[in-house]
């Protein structure tokens, strides 16, 4: 009996094969996507959940009350350590490092690498896997290095290289053979060697080599900036840890340190998610609504078309009865063929989703789990899929149709149509009210950033090229990089060059505490601390308000550069107030003179105001990072491949990795360019399953309405007439759709731009012309759908009636 179920369904599929495939066509559209925003979903709540005892393994993070003052994701040196040591009942390991870069090279091989120095626990608190060593052993000796199998590869073509050395350059331009000692196999993604997206790790080396790489501060209290974890021992949670973590800052810290900073323990499987403001969750939340509104629509157009084509059905009904066909038949069949329709849909999202997979995630920027990834019950989320939309497409028709009595089944009558298309009108409505709010959305984020990056910056990134450099960070190693830095100013594709510890990437060297002369210093203000050059403001173009930037001599040691923001904060009224005034460093007896005041400029994200900078000159502080070129207009590549062959000869041994400064902003607002995609993609989605369900339900109304069209010509109506029946019918739909949801998507968007500190101001254009569109390309697919029916011949249409 089943399978003459399925043999009608099937052959009721390939009859309404017009209907069938605008069904699945939506269907598959609806599921597939939902199919990969749900694969990245539950690849990002993996995270971290493959560690060793990763329920817990938590990281120490910092809350200070100046955000100024340090880092969220860093804290004080020693402090896990000596949880460890003073607490072992709560805690059962700890591992900390300090993330730096350094050139790395093996015969002609060199690049500047992310290097994690720290704790030798690391490989036997997680469990990473190795290809090759011992990891109870692996970073106990100074001057040896645990490489990743990427890295191997990448410098000796092979991933068996235990007991090779490989040479890393120190702060101080030193070089020196590191021993390797193991190889890290490919681990699922973690924040342990992957901590965010700027400091993906591919080199461990022990805290032994911290003095080498003159980092030998892993144990001062006053260094804020070590990554720093620990793993709790059984039955301890975070909250246990609050008393032991107030007792040894109050023991070893500044009482303005213990007045500001309140160290939060967070569970590693909940800190990826978290962290940033909570970014990867607002990801997920955003793409899950997305997925759950576009299935949404494309389970609304499979029930939409399956209530209007069951009308049509009625005289098969009557004929089924007559026959001696039961209500419980008919109802199976009509379940039986809504999911097999639903059946098909999946299927096909099931096997695309590999081809589909790598446009997804170039969209999101991220890898994808594959199908074979998923756990085998998982297998249970499509059946039930199939199930569920099968079940609530086949409702209508199934129960309702299959009661009606034989005789005006018979005779094709239905009282019920009628009512019906308040049912299937609010059904569209739902629809284009869904692809009004995505495609809102949509206008709304592309304008956020084209804000971000065409918009008032402070400074000009247009032909800006930046590349970090080997460091020597002495007074012969800044006097030798300035004169490197002078040779290249002489390119004539090269307007100006300049030598910084920072670019305009978010990622500043940390920040100083800062009062006027003669003030409390406990009352200092947290800057973020810029080291730059004279020629600095030149390459960036950042205008300067008042006084003088740097000179270049070493009267430059004694002087300082503030932004607006900092001059304000500090009590200045005017930026020629604050010129020629003293100021002071916290803890430091060095005393400085304001030589002038910058404008501001967004230094890191729009999301965050204008923090108060200072800046110091490179002979002063005598760290440098970036070089960064002012390119003349004209042949980019001839300019870039300029400076490469002056970089090989004045830098040798080093790579010319640079970036654009258009690039550099790319990468800081990665997550509102996938953001931007996604939406772009939902857009796309919803116009096709929304468009589908127009031409679907247009084509059923016309066939229905043949009888009417045809009198209506006859009794004298013109074309134009006929077709405006049809469009006046959906048009009013857009209206009120429209009406519903620019005042819901002008909330949502009003709620995701609050989140950014400097942002747009939304007009009614975002609303008006997805309204529009989405009017205009219904109304043009209803006059191409009624044409050719209001064109025909009436007399034709009536004999058949």
């Amino acid at each position: 009996m089943l399978k003459n179920y399925f043999k009608s369904a099937w052959r009721n599929i390939l009859k309404y094969r017009f209907y069938s495939i605008v069904n699945v066509v939506g269907l598959f559209a609806g599921i597939a996507f939902t199919m990969l925003i749900g694969a990245y979903v539950w690849g990002e709540l993996q995270v971290n959940k493959n560690l060793r005892n990763a329920s817990h393994q938590y990281i120490l993070t910092s809350e200070w009350k100046d955000p100024n003052m340090g880092y969220n994701l860093a804290t004080l040196g020693p402090l896990a350590k000596k949880l460890k040591e003073d607490y072992p009942v709560l805690i059962k390991n700890y591992c900390r490092f300090d993330g730096i870069t350094s050139f790395v090279s093996k015969g002609d091989k060199y690049f500047r690498e992310n290097v994690q120095l720290g704790d030798s626990t690391l490989l036997k608190m997680y469990g990473f896997k190795l290809l090759y060593g011992n990891a109870a052993t692996a970073l106990n000796n100074p001057n040896t290095v645990v490489v990743t199998k990427e890295m191997a590869i990448k410098y000796f073509g092979k991933t068996d290289v235990v007991n090779q050395t490989i040479n890393m350059q120190s702060y101080g331009g030193d070089k020196r053979d590191f021993l390797i000692t193991a190889v890290l196999d490919d681990n699922t993604e973690n924040s342990v060697i992957k901590l965010n997206e700027e400091n993906a790790n591919n080199f461990f080396v022990p805290a032994s080599a911290s003095i080498y790489f003159g980092r030998n501060k892993l144990d001062d209290w006053r260094n804020i900036q070590i990554v720093s974890f620990v793993e709790l021992q059984d039955g301890v949670v975070a909250k246990d840890l609050e008393r032991a973590i107030v007792q040894l800052l109050k023991q070893n810290t500044a009482d303005a340190v213990q007045k500001n900073l309140t160290v939060l323990p967070i569970s590693l499987p909940d800190y990826y998610r978290y962290k940033n403001n909570g970014l990867v969750n607002k990801m997920l939340y955003t793409l899950s609504f997305i997925a759950l509104f576009i299935l949404l629509m494309a389970i609304v157009n499979f029930i939409n078309m399956a209530i209007s084509s069951s009308a049509a059905r009625v005289k098969e009904i009557g004929v089924r009865k007559v026959l001696g066909g039961v209500q419980k038949q008919i109802i199976i069949q009509f379940l039986t063929e809504s999911a097999v329709l639903v059946l098909i849909a999946t299927v096909l999202a099931l096997a695309a989703y590999p081809l589909l997979q790598p446009v997804f995630e170039d969209i999101i920027g991220k890898q994808v789990p594959t199908l074979s990834s998923f756990p085998l019950n998982f297998i249970l989320i499509p059946v039930a899929l199939v199930l569920f939309i099968g079940l609530l497409a086949g409702a209508y028709p199934a129960f309702v149709l299959s009661s009606i009595k034989c005789v005006k089944a018979v005779k094709g009558k239905l009282s019920t149509v009628k009512e019906g298309t308040v049912l299937r009108k609010s059904l569209v409505g739902f629809q284009f009210s869904i692809a009004i709010i995505v495609m809102v959305a949509a206008y709304i984020i592309s304008q956020q950033l084209n804000y971000f990056f065409n918009g008032q910056l402070g400074y000009n990134k247009e032909y800006v090229v930046s590349s970090q450099v080997p460091r020597d960070w002495t007074p012969k190693g800044v006097r030798n990089m300035q004169t490197v830095r002078d040779e290249f100013a002489t390119l004539a594709q090269v307007s100006n060059a300049a030598l910084s510890y920072e670019i305009p990437n978010g990622n500043n060297g940390g920040q100083q505490p800062i009062y006027k002369k003669g003030a409390d210093s406990t009352q200092a203000t947290a800057m973020q601390a810029m080291i730059a050059d004279q020629h600095y403001l030149d390459t960036y173009q950042i205008p300067l308000t008042a006084g003088t930037f740097f000179t270049g001599t070493s009267n430059d040691s004694g002087k300082v550069v503030l932004n607006q923001k900092a001059a304000a904060v500090l009590g200045y009224v005017t930026a020629g107030d604050a010129i020629g005034q003293q100021i002071k460093i916290a803890g430091s007896p060095e005393t400085f003179t304001v030589a002038g005041i910058t404008s501001d400029f967004h230094f890191g994200s729009m999301q965050n105001n204008i923090a108060p900078m200072v800046f110091f000159n490179v002979r002063y502080a005598i760290t440098y990072r970036y070089l960064s070129f002012k390119i003349k207009p004209g042949n980019i590549t001839a300019s870039i491949d300029a400076i490469q062959k002056k970089w090989s000869r004045l830098l040798p041994g080093s790579s010319f990795e640079y970036t654009f400064m258009d690039d550099t902003l790319k990468h800081l607002y990665a997550t509102e360019i996938q953001l931007k995609k996604a939406a772009y993609t939902a857009t796309t989605l919803a116009l096709i399953i929304v468009l589908l369900g127009v031409l679907g339900l247009i084509s059923l109304s016309i066939q229905k309405r043949v009888k009417e069209i045809s009198i209506r010509k006859v009794l004298g109506a013109s074309v134009r007439h006929i077709t405006l029946l049809f469009i006046k019918e959906f048009l009013l739909v857009i209206l009120i759709a429209g009406i519903i949801a620019c005042p819901i998507a002008y909330f949502i968007m009003q709620g995701w731009l609050n989140n950014y500190a400097y942002r747009i101001n939304m007009s009614i254009q975002p609303f008006v012309w997805p309204v529009t569109a989405l009017a205009i390309v219904t109304l043009l697919l209803i006059i191409l759908q009624t044409l050719k029916e209001a064109m025909a011949n009436p007399i034709n249409n009536l004999k058949n009636e």
